[in-house]
């Protein structure tokens, strides 16, 4: 797993899970169901680079369509409306990308 020394595997798979569902994903839900938003800076970086697949050094939105396939493999791809929500609520300068500042505050939400 990817997230390994990161997060526990349970409570990933649980926080996917839960939202399997199309139009079910909530990035402060599933932070909170992954434990992530309660981890060290450190960590929640290394969490980013996980997540930034390309390592370009931001989260573009083709990679949050992909957000929960960093966290399982085969999980669902983010809906178009879900990915926009989420890098509407991530992108604070606008650029239209999610830096590993703008993930931490994200994720601390």
């Amino acid at each position: 797993m990817a997230f390994a020394g990161i997060l526990e595997a349970a409570d990933v798979a649980a926080a996917v899970a839960a939202c399997a569902a199309a139009e079910s994903f909530d990035y402060k839900s599933f932070f909170a169901k992954t434990g992530l938003h309660t981890k060290s800076d450190d960590l929640i970086t290394k969490a980013f680079y996980v997540v930034d697949q390309d390592k370009s050094g931001f989260i573009e939105e083709e990679e949050l369509n992909l957000f929960l396939q960093s966290f399982v493999p085969g999980a669902r791809l983010l809906t178009a409306a879900e990915t926009k929500k989420f890098l509407a609520a991530g992108d604070a300068d606008g650029d239209g990308m999610i830096g590993v500042d703008e993930f931490m505050l994200l994720v601390k939400a």
